[in-house]
């Protein structure tokens, strides 16, 4: 049961607007630091998946197991901290309204306590809703396994920052397919290393993709939000 919900929620046709963010690629390719294939697969091993590793996937685990405790205050507080680690307001607002569409459209068809109540609390401004955060409340919600979660979340990250790439820059399909190859060859490490990261340990600072979100806020034109 748990992967037939897993294979709806990660897949593009569910509502989160994921199409319309470039998670800080569009102003990468702006300041020339990717260009092509191979500047690409760089960008995800060397920035996009450290982040997975050390942040994103780490930050994912805390919520699951708030979550499958049933502590909404608990899952607040991490998304109170995913706030501020989220240092460029362009970031932070897109991890927010991803994981507002992502909510609502759970709880529409979904009915859970847990969900309802993260839904008024982001309602009323007391959480923002951290796509991170209902990730890992759906995953429990849904039944899934721990690692199915954290190699999902992993594979749509990659798999999304791919797809901006086909409208930014010069890149054909298969181009685009060996990339996500060799940036999903590191998934079993990366999700084996997140799982050693404590609470008070995770974490990461690209000063790099912060600036670049920076910028792209304030770009004269852009073709993505974020």
């Amino acid at each position: 049961m748990w992967l037939s919900f897993l294979l709806q929620t990660a897949d593009p046709l569910f509502p989160t607007g994921a199409y319309a963010h470039s998670f800080g690629l569009e102003e990468m390719v702006r300041l020339e630091r990717v260009r092509c294939e191979s500047s690409l697969r760089d960008y995800l091993l060397h920035h996009v998946i450290p982040a997975q590793t050390e942040q994103e996937l780490p930050y994912l685990r805390f919520a699951f197991h708030a979550a499958m405790d049933g502590d909404i205050s608990e899952l607040c507080a991490i998304d109170r901290e995913i706030s501020a680690w989220k240092l460029a307001r362009e970031t932070r607002l897109a991890s927010a309204q991803l994981g507002a569409r992502r909510l609502a459209s759970l709880v529409a068809i979904v009915d859970d306590p847990l969900l309802q109540e993260l839904a008024s609390r982001v309602e009323a401004g007391s959480a923002s809703g951290h796509h991170l955060v209902v990730c890992g409340l759906q995953a429990v919600v849904g039944g899934m396994p721990l690692d199915a979660a954290l190699a999902a979340s992993f594979y749509q990250s990659l798999a999304a920052i791919v797809g901006a790439a086909m409208k930014l820059i010069r890149i054909g399909q298969e181009s685009c397919q060996r990339v996500l190859w060799a940036g999903c060859r590191h998934a079993e490490v990366a999700i084996e290393e997140s799982l050693q990261i404590p609470r008070n340990a995770a974490g990461c600072f690209n000063p790099l993709l912060e600036i670049a979100s920076m910028r792209h806020e304030r770009a004269g034109e852009r073709l993505f939000i974020s």
